[in-house]
């Protein structure tokens, strides 16, 4: 019989649900989500796994025609790939499953055993960092010079949707949802305090076709010990367009033909310059940083409208479409008060038996082609949006999820 802890820790969140901490056997953190009014109890089994020692933490360097770093993560070629349902390293532990999660849960949270960032973190304080050669700060990023190595400090979460062996974000019910985005808010917080932290990236992967080699519903979060290459492109285009610049988009998208769903708080829209065949904004109305700055009212209709977005576009054709979606966050350090999360999901399909693959000027020269006019795709997402129903989905219709 399993072993149980009382969950002493726990801690009531936004939108009442509960956050209860505790530690795997390697010591890696695992975090229980939840839902309000959940049918579990407080007790969480302790994992009693006998289990190696975690990789050591990989090692950047920087690519001097880019400025870009690329972390060597070798450990990473030792994770899952698409396993059978009952050897789900997603699921509740079972006798026959020795899983990564010991027990029941609505959404889970724990650190990556073979992470591209982490374990090691930077020097809270200025001394030696728990990791050989970490970044010192962003100036030591941009030092020039040939062969520059640095320690792959920062952390990389999985977010764990629901316990159920197959489906996405757009799958769960609007509670779940609601407790996911609670889930984002409070790592996003609390990875942000982390040493050597710069940027907080949520996102899900979702399709073979993407990559994807665990079917389970689930996301990722990448605390990176730099400012990525894409936000340090939007800084730079905030500098170069002005400090009101997504006031600006917003206005601007709202006032054309592109936007697809609209609410209080939320415009989700086809981009004027969209490179994918499907990619879809959805940004907030008012000016937040990051989700741990959104409001409880900004959470609250985020929920049901991002899964009728996700909905639609499973509405366009006959079968799951692949995505990537990205929740852009304005770095820990810089660019806060100018750089506004936002959405960015986008989908190589082009057809419903055709993908677009990246070749020679896009792959190579990062000079995109557009197979699809913006105006064209925004009218078929709005067509999908209408199919999908707008009141909440009856929550007994997936009771599997609070078991």
């Amino acid at each position: 019989m399993p072993e149980f802890g009382t969950g002493t820790d726990a801690v009531v969140l936004g939108g009442g649900v509960v956050k209860r901490p505790t530690r795997l056997a390697d010591g890696r953190e695992l975090v229980y989500y939840d839902d309000p009014g959940t049918t579990l109890g407080p007790d969480r089994a302790i994992d009693a796994r006998e289990l190696s020692p975690r990789p050591e933490t990989a090692t950047m360097r920087r690519d001097v025609l880019t400025g870009d770093w690329v972390s060597i993560a070798a450990a990473r070629q030792n994770r899952a790939f698409l396993p059978p349902a009952e050897l789900d390293p997603l699921a509740p532990q079972t006798p026959a499953n020795p899983s990564e999660i010991p027990s029941r849960y609505d959404v889970a949270v724990f650190e990556n055993k073979s992470p591209s960032f982490g374990p090691a973190l930077a020097a809270a304080h200025g001394d030696a960092p728990a990791g050989a050669d970490a970044p010192r700060d962003l100036d030591d990023l941009v030092a020039p010079g040939l062969g520059r190595t640095r320690t792959s400090v920062g952390r990389c979460e999985v977010v764990c949707f629901s316990p159920e062996h197959s489906g996405s974000f757009g799958s769960l019910t609007p509670t779940r949802a609601r407790t996911v985005i609670e889930a984002w808010a409070d790592r996003t917080a609390a990875l942000s305090a982390l040493p050597g932290v710069e940027q907080v990236f949520p996102f899900e992967n979702r399709g073979e076709a993407i990559g994807v080699t665990l079917p389970h519903p689930h996301g990722q979060i990448y605390a990176y010990p730099y400012i990525t290459p894409r936000t340090t492109g939007l800084l730079a285009s905030i500098d170069r367009e002005g400090p009101d610049l997504f006031d600006r988009i917003l206005e601007f998208e709202r006032a054309g033909e592109r936007v697809i769903l609209e609410g209080e708080h939320w415009t989700a829209f086809v981009p004027f310059a969209a490179r994918w065949p499907i990619e879809i904004h959805l940004l907030p109305h008012r000016h937040v940083a990051d989700f741990a700055e959104t409001t409880e009212a900004e959470r609250d209709e985020l929920a049901p409208l991002y899964l009728r977005l996700l909905r639609g576009v499973d509405a366009l054709y006959d079968s799951p479409t692949p995505y990537i979606a990205a929740w852009h966050q304005a770095p820990v350090h810089r660019g806060r008060d100018t750089a506004r999360l936002h959405l960015q999901l986008t989908s190589p399909r082009r057809a419903a038996d055709k993908l677009k693959f990246l070749a020679g000027s896009e792959a190579a020269m990062g000079a995109w082609i557009g197979d699809i006019p913006p105006e064209t795709a925004a009218a078929k997402l709005r067509e999908a949006v209408a199919l999908v129903p707008s009141e909440e989905r009856d929550e007994a219709s997936n009771p599997e999820e609070t078991l």
